[in-house]
């Protein structure tokens, strides 16, 4: 059935002129309208870049590692683009744990790598730290990256673009971080290093901000979310345990940037001479507590072994754990420990004193010194005299 438009027939009076009149201008004023009509502008990145399809390499396809490049989108634009992108529903089983190898020279240097990239890329915080640190042993594991911890955090760091961790080449090295915010990053990096596991983040390889997106982020499986961070793997068989089969060669290259805090990244010469890798602070930290004294009132005085003597803030932070009150004390000349820890201290005690840390969370007040004599520390770092 056809369906014809009806006819206006005009007629002589008013009523049929202005019907028709107003037919006309209905007629006449819609394509006006129409091709008027700017469309609103979308400020997010265009939809169709979420439903990308993603290339699954082939195992024999290794993955290619991308420079660090980031799209030109908004802080708040990237927040909308990047909560569209949903995240993978395929199962997300955690990392196995990473056990350090190589000389205590190596390890040392490995530990000051991991605590440098846990500490610029996610702050003094925890949880984020673990997440960084789980990431970058990762990276060690796959065929995809170099073969050792320092490698991994510096890989591209000699050009201006192209460094995989932004802090190591983007002048982030300059800011300064006081002793005990190093001390908690190294604590978090040698947990890693010695087996433990930080299970969210699964096989990730990679992640960024929730305010930027990168190029690669599209081209992979979105896994979880920590805080402001959110993590992804390869797709296909490249993101999943069995691709992590490599270890770490144990030969850490020196980092000339690192070694200003930490004397092994200097040279082969310069290098600690028995350093205090990840497997020697816990046996030192056994030897500062494991004396004849109460644990509970948050008062340590310890034999320091001269080796293990610049990781004194770890030992301490180690030791202090939550208390609200801390004083520990080092002594690297055994002879001048105090035996009781309620004398005072006679004054060639307190001149040989090697390291103080004293926290007091209700007087929020927090400071580490050292015997700028034993140690080269910034004259406001020096205890006065032996003690502050």
């Amino acid at each position: 059935m056809i369906i014809r438009p009806k006819i206006l027939k005009m007629g002589t009076g008013s009523t049929a002129l202005k019907g028709f009149l107003v037919a006309l201008l209905l007629v006449t004023a819609m394509p006006i309208l129409v091709l008027g009509t700017k469309p609103s502008a979308h400020k997010n990145l265009p939809r169709a870049e979420h439903k990308e399809v993603k290339r699954v390499l082939r195992r024999n396809e290794l993955p290619e590692v991308e420079p660090v490049a980031l799209k030109t989108v908004p802080p708040t634009d990237a927040r909308s683009f990047n909560a569209a992108v949903p995240f993978s529903t395929e199962p997300n089983p955690p990392a196995r744990p990473f056990k350090s190898i190589g000389s205590d020279e190596d390890k040392s240097r490995a530990l000051a790598c991991l605590a440098a990239a846990v500490l610029y890329e996610a702050g003094d915080d925890t949880t984020g730290q673990q997440a960084v640190a789980q990431v970058v042993l990762n990276r060690v594991r796959h065929p995809a990256f170099p073969k050792t911890v320092c490698g991994v955090v510096f890989q591209g760091s000699e050009r201006q673009t192209g460094c995989q961790f932004t802090f190591t080449c983007d002048g982030a090295l300059r800011r300064s971080y006081a002793d005990q915010t190093w001390a908690r990053a190294l604590i978090v990096a040698d947990a890693a290093l010695s087996g433990s596991v930080y299970k969210p983040v699964g096989q990730a390889t990679h992640y960024h901000t929730d305010w930027v997106v990168p190029y690669w982020s599209s081209s992979l499986d979105k896994i979880v979310a920590v805080g402001t961070h959110l993590f992804f793997r390869w797709t296909g068989w490249w993101g999943t345990p069995p691709a992590f089969r490599f270890g770490a060669t144990g030969l850490e290259p020196h980092i000339p940037q690192l070694a200003s805090r930490f004397p092994e990244h200097a040279s082969d010469e310069g290098a600690l001479e028995a350093g205090a890798g990840a497997s020697g602070l816990a046996p030192a930290l056994m030897e500062a507590i494991a004396q004849d004294q109460p644990k509970d009132d948050g008062i340590f005085f310890v034999k320091l072994q001269s080796r293990n003597a610049e990781n004194s803030p770890v030992m301490a932070a180690r030791a202090c754990g939550d208390r609200g009150y801390c004083w520990f004390v080092g002594w690297t000349d055994p002879s001048k420990v105090p035996r009781n820890k309620s004398a005072d201290f006679l004054p060639a005690q307190r001149n040989a004193m090697s390291f103080s840390y004293l926290y007091d969370r209700e007087g929020n007040f927090e400071k580490t010194l050292w015997n700028c004599r034993q140690f080269k520390r910034p004259a406001e770092q020096c205890l006065r005299g032996g003690a502050d």
